[in-house]
């Protein structure tokens, strides 16, 4: 590569001679800002060209105002802030159809679930279900489940589900419609139970990863193609909103992954897409086994920066925000997620040896393995399944991952970089959820909580999410996808409803937090080549803010706000 002397001088960074798009005239020049990289060195700049959808040249405003040409689209900064585009590495953009049927209102208090069935009783008919889903119990004042008794109360001519993910509190009349009662036993072969009252063992209506069991027939409208079409497409501009230009479905199902073809098909895709396919790990091993190979046959494995799937993901245990994650130690009798028996520890979904022969299938596939991994006891199970299954054929190709990773044992931390594993954590969950687990385990027992900075100084690699699960709105949404709450609380270790911070040391510096929706989730989505900095040869996807990260007061961190997000070179977002 030859660069030129004046080039150096100016400092100027080109593409590399004889690559494409030639630094000859820009389209686009942006200057008079704090262009910051996010390369190697974290390097801060003034200036960006972009020819066609590269970027061609950063460095001075003198060197990159020198480039332009009578057609080039000059743009003064104001002296303004310009990051790479932000990555998302865990969204489900299913969550565009929550309020298709009726709208859905904020609920913090049991009162604000029993008066939202309530309302629903009285729309709906006798006999017709009611479902209140992902409403956390750690996201409640009252930090406990509505009970079995309030529900019938709420609702006692209708059958209500309260999920919370793979864990449920149910009415009286789903248990008697689902066919759960005092002899109700699992039979499939998945794991999971329902809780019972000491003295008649009769169900409580707390069910522990088997709401599969509940019959909920739905109501309503059914929404067709092109409702699904356009609720995504108005998502995906509200990411662009915030300056998310590529993220991740972390369990898209074969209709999503057609929706997306359609997207890119039609020109109507505002974000890059990377796909964890779901896979369903109960049933004959095999057919789990022929499942994965099938995800790796698809033509949507080839490289493409727009939409590639590039792994599975199954769920290895329960939830942090429900009472099933499996931990190493007891969770401990609780009043918070009614758990009454001390020894319990939560719920391993697949048995170790049955894990490990699902991802020996998926790496000898070249498919990148994750699993929904909350508890230090699951992310340990899957840390030695990596260790084992590495012994006779290197992961580290297929980049494995573990998604969440709430809690993480430092000897868990330690094997991650030497077998290349990655982490896809979502910090927004300190902040919603510190004081109810503060509150369940104690401030020391904490200390394996969202670990970040261990990560990061153990040279493992970390990429930040959201995980995305319902309603449109960065911050009115389940969970907030607003990465700049993200940021603020990865830098700050402080949450709502909680005073001072939740073990400090373990806090990201701005750097370390910009990096985690940028750079290092490029890496998680095999994008590192063409996305995540902002350097000479990559596509051009980036934002413009009305803050600077790396220099405003802390709590500014979390209000800033996206001015101008740049996909591809080409404006997909304008606050005006």
């Amino acid at each position: 590569m030859r660069i030129s002397i004046l080039a150096l001088a100016a400092g100027l960074t080109l593409v590399p001679a004889g690559s494409s798009p030639a630094a000859a005239e820009p389209d686009l020049i942006l200057h008079h800002g704090r262009v910051v990289t996010v390369d190697a060195t974290f390097s801060v700049r003034q200036a960006i060209a972009v020819a066609g959808n590269r970027i061609t040249a950063v460095g001075s405003d003198a060197a990159i105002l020198a480039l332009k040409g009578p057609k080039t689209a000059v743009v003064d900064l104001g002296g303004k802030m310009v990051l790479p585009g932000l990555i998302d590495s865990h969204v489900h953009p299913g969550a565009a159809m929550t309020e298709f049927a009726h709208p859905v209102p904020d609920m913090e208090t049991i009162p604000d679930v029993l008066s939202y069935v309530r309302a629903r009783a009285q729309a709906l008919p006798p006999g017709h279900w009611i479902e209140v889903s992902q409403v956390f119990i750690t996201r409640l004042r009252e930090q406990r489940y509505p009970t079995r008794a309030e529900l019938d109360q709420a609702a006692p001519r209708n059958p209500v589900i309260f999920s919370t993910g793979p864990d449920a509190s149910l009415n009286s009349l789903a248990l008697t419609l689902s066919g759960i009662d005092r002899n109700f036993q699992v039979n499939d072969g998945g794991a999971g139970f329902v809780e019972r009252e000491p003295r008649t063992g009769e169900p409580t209506g707390i069910l522990r990863n088997c709401t599969r069991f509940v019959k909920v027939r739905r109501n309503g409208k059914t929404p067709t193609a092109e409702d699904y079409y356009g609720r995504t497409r108005q998502l995906f501009a509200d990411y662009n909103s915030v300056g998310l230009t590529t993220v991740c479905d972390r369990d898209a199902s074969p209709a999503a992954i057609a929706r997306y073809q359609t997207l890119l098909a039609r020109g109507d895709l505002t974000v890059r897409l990377a796909i964890s396919q779901h896979i369903d790990t109960l049933g004959p091993i095999a057919e789990v086994q022929r499942r994965i190979r099938a995800v790796a046959a698809s033509p949507l494995r080839a490289p493409n920066p727009w939409l590639r799937i590039i792994g599975i993901k199954t769920f290895l245990d329960g939830g942090m925000l429900t009472g099933s994650a499996y931990l190493r130690q007891p969770w401990g009798v609780s009043l918070i997620y009614a758990i009454n028996d001390p020894t319990y520890r939560g719920v391993l979904f697949i048995p170790k040896d049955r894990l490990r022969a699902i991802v020996q299938t998926t790496v000898a596939c070249g498919l990148q393995f994750t699993a929904h991994s909350v508890g230090d006891g699951a992310v340990q199970t899957l840390v030695e399944v990596y260790d084992e299954v590495n012994r006779t054929r290197p992961i580290r190709a297929t980049r494995p991952c573990i998604t969440h990773a709430n809690f993480m044992s430092p000897e868990a931390i330690a094997r991650l970089p030497q077998l290349g594993v990655s982490v896809d954590v979502q910090p927004v969950w300190l902040y919603l959820d510190a004081g109810t687990l503060v509150k369940q385990f104690g401030y020391e027992r904490l200390r394996d909580f969202q670990p970040w900075r261990s990560v990061f100084m153990a040279g493992a690699i970390s990429g930040g999410g959201s995980d995305h699960m319902q309603k449109i709105g960065s911050l009115r949404s389940i969970n907030p996808y607003n990465p700049f709450l993200g940021m603020w609380t990865a830098i700050t270790r402080r949450a709502r409803w909680y005073a001072g911070q939740l073990h400090p040391e373990q806090a990201l510096t701005r750097e370390q937090a910009i990096r985690l929706y940028t750079a290092n989730n490029a890496y998680l989505l095999f994008l590192d080549r063409q996305v995540g900095s902002l350097e000479p040869g990559k596509l051009a996807d980036l934002i413009v803010l009305d803050t600077d990260l790396l220099r405003c007061p802390e709590e500014a961190i979390r209000h800033a706000r996206v001015l101008q997000t740049y996909l591809d070179g080409k404006r997909v977002f304008d606050r005006r």
